[in-house]
């Protein structure tokens, strides 16, 4: 395919088919010792994200930024030709203050905005986005959708648009912009399946990368941190502190501020890459290779992405931490969604992120598609809101990524007050952190995630960084808690001793005991049974009619009374408890089984005034329970019952109680009988395991008991 750019440069794209996997780890790990990048989303939600993979190495063009310094090198004979092009259409503006070509490219300053502009015009003063601009515009073709300058956005940036006093001392070396253009990117298209690379070359009048051979680009990392950084615990608490008086003055409504944290590694940045993203698939997974640094970051957030017209983003806030199952995940998940505090951090967000696009889009197409939705990722759950408005015909996609520059939700509101808050209170400047990666598309499109969740890396030095929103409702303790979950995944990549895929197998041991099951026309005795099995145990699960033919024929070390509709006398279950107790064979009894056991022994049921069926309760537990043997907490457990203990017999012992004083356990460990009201097999009762633990306590006492009878 060849092609005409905006101002006549002939591009010609080369697609070969190739094995991904092959070409994936290959690139991947040139990116150890070579510059560029491998941008991929692992992580699918319908209508926002979907999985793309697309990466380079060996870039001919790399645009450096320190404010409004730059330099265009050329870093083989093949971006010599492209460093050429670029002069030839850039040489003759006005908005460079210098601009000199040299041996290695081309050196340049932007100059200093001149005059008033208004706020909706503020995208348009000078900056080194004059420059992105400008290349953009003379590569830009609507019909390929891939070739573009990606890399870096530092979050200095801002300081182009927002005029104050810094009051930290950047590094010598400081960078806030490193871009390259790739004339050979590896495409995995998802949705067909299939894999290619896109080789590209460019010709403009007598400069032409035609007949150049591609090279491999050699460099020396030297760079290192200046300065080890420790935090002190309890010192972004006292940040916390310090904002809140703010809120109560009213300078502030939200900030977000930062921390970091310091690690040697001797790890390979490839290694880390691929298991950070195994760990915690994100919709912006990145390993980028400036060439002096790395950054390597699974990224959860939609900074700004422009199609054709249409800006979005997905502002996030608000975070819980995920569950040891997914039932706690729903708990948890249930706690973040009701709380106001968090829902008064992602309302301010998505407010201020509102009011950048009302600057530069259509008026009535700033529209919140998306509220307080769920987003899961390894070790947290964030609620995220999705937000889209329509360029007006003035406005291009550069416009939209400059006027959210930088995210409410990694500064704060109102924003101004916010960034000037974080320079004078966070304790180093940012650099790459609360910035942006990704690609701005010579297509006009742009696909960019806030750098969050990253690992910057100066050879073997790893630095994370990372931040809490902050309100008049934050808990200092609490929100110090939340940045150390925040970097949980990214610390556990960096300190686990292998980096190897681990299958989890279930351990099932083998015990020497018989268990017969009698099924009360159930609708939980299967799983009531595979948490036996699960111990080691063997079942058998018979009808309640079979049951004594069962008991006659076969040698069980234990009877489990199934739960069941209507009432114990429908199945003549006293019947077999007799049994059981003439041979003196132990019972568990769930549900209708307690209840069985309860009026086999002289008991008497009521009737609840309101029926309980798919609730969850919180018990008082007694001390010294054979069942709750070991739990030592705070139990919720799943019910389904209408009938209930009202009157117990002196032999059985009452091991639990609801609030309002329901019967949930009795035990008689003379007779060897045990029974529990709830279900321990339901999903309401797997907090910490212990629906199983009961299981096993059961299983424990009466294998006891048999072993002292033999």
């Amino acid at each position: 395919m060849n092609y005409k750019t905006k101002k006549n440069i002939t591009i010609m794209r080369k697609k070969v088919s190739v094995d991904f996997e092959e070409n994936k780890t290959r690139l991947i790990e040139e990116l150890n010792t070579s510059r560029g990048a491998y941008l991929c989303s692992s992580f699918e939600y319908p209508g926002r994200y979907s999985r793309w993979d697309m990466g380079f190495v060996d870039p001919p063009v790399e645009i450096r930024g320190n404010g409004r310094k730059f330099a265009i090198n050329a870093l083989n004979e093949r971006g010599q030709a492209i460093v050429e092009i670029i002069f030839t259409h850039i040489k003759s503006s006005e908005s460079y203050k210098t601009l000199q070509r040299g041996e290695g490219g081309i050196r340049g300053e932007v100059k200093e905005a001149e005059g008033f502009f208004t706020e909706d015009k503020r995208s348009r003063q000078n900056s080194i986005f004059t420059l992105v601009r400008q290349i953009k515009d003379m590569f830009y073709n609507c019909e390929d959708s891939f070739l573009g300058l990606y890399g870096s956005f530092g979050y200095d940036l801002i300081y182009q648009f927002e005029d104050m006093e810094l009051s930290k001392k950047r590094p010598d070396n400081n960078e806030d912009l490193v871009l390259f253009i790739p004339d050979s990117i590896l495409i995995m298209d998802h949705r067909k399946t299939e894999a290619y690379i896109y080789n590209y070359d460019f010709d403009y009048l007598e400069h032409s990368t035609l007949g150049i051979q591609r090279k491999k680009d050699v460099y020396v990392e030297n760079e290192k941190y200046s300065e080890f950084i420790k935090p002190v615990k309890g010192e972004y608490a006292g940040l916390v502190r310090r904002a809140k008086n703010y809120f109560e003055r009213g300078d502030m409504f939200e900030v977000v501020p930062s921390q970091v944290l310091e690690f040697d590694t001797d790890k390979k940045h490839s290694d880390i890459f691929q298991r950070l993203i195994e760990i915690n698939p994100s919709p912006y997974g990145f390993l980028i290779n400036h060439g002096n640094e790395k950054l390597i970051g699974a990224s959860p957030e939609m900074y700004v992405r422009v199609t054709d017209k249409k800006v979005e983003t997905c502002p996030i806030s608000g975070t819980v931490k995920r569950g040891k199952n997914a039932v706690e995940d729903y708990e948890n998940i249930m706690t973040l969604l009701n709380s106001k505090k968090e829902e008064s951090e992602l309302t301010m967000c998505t407010d201020v992120d509102r009011n950048d696009k009302s600057r530069i889009c259509l008026p009535g197409s700033v529209k919140v598609i998306g509220r307080r939705q769920i987003e899961k990722y390894s070790h947290l759950i964030h609620t995220v809101d999705h937000v889209e408005g329509m360029l007006r015909d003035e406005y291009d996609s550069l416009d939209a990524f400059m006027t959210h520059m930088w995210a409410v939700t990694v500064t704060g509101a109102p924003k101004r007050r916010a960034v000037k808050w974080i320079e004078e209170n966070e304790k180093y400047s940012r650099e790459w952190y609360a910035g942006a990666i990704g690609c701005i598309g010579f297509d006009g499109n742009i696909n960019t995630g806030l750098t969050l969740r990253t690992i910057y890396m100066k050879g073997n030095k790893a630095r994370i960084r990372v931040g809490a929103t902050l309100l008049y409702d934050s808990i200092p303790e609490a929100e110090e808690e939340e940045t150390l979950l925040k970097a949980a995944a990214m610390i556990k990549v960096i300190e686990e001793k292998t980096i190897e895929k681990k299958v989890e197998k279930t351990k099932v041991k083998k015990l020497d005991f018989n268990i017969l099951l009698i099924d009360h026309e159930d609708s939980f005795v299967h799983t009531l049974g595979e948490y036996f099995r699960r111990l080691g145990a063997r079942t058998d699960t018979v009808r309640h009619n079979h049951a004594l033919h069962s008991l006659d024929r076969g040698s069980y070390d234990l009877v489990v009374l199934s739960p069941g509709p209507g009432r114990p006398e429908d199945f003549n279950v006293s019947e077999k408890i007799g049994y059981c107790m003439d041979k003196e064979i132990p019972v568990f009894g769930v549900c209708l089984g307690l209840q069985s056991i309860v009026e086999y022994f002289g008991g008497r049921l009521g009737q609840l005034d309101v029926p309980v069926h798919g609730k969850k309760s919180i018990i008082d537990i007694e001390k010294d329970s054979i069942i709750f043997k070991g739990v030592n907490v705070e139990l919720g457990v799943g019910r389904y019952h209408s009938l209930y203990a009202e009157e117990l017999p002196d032999n059985l012992r009452v091991t639990s109680k609801t609030s309002d004083g329901i019967i949930m356990s009795v035990e008689d460990d003379e007779k060897m009988v045990y029974a529990v009201q709830f279900h321990p097999e339901s999903v309401m009762s797997m907090d910490e395991g212990y629906g199983l633990k009961l299981i096993e306590n059961v299983i424990e006492r009466t294998m006891e008991v048999k072993c002292e009878n033999i």
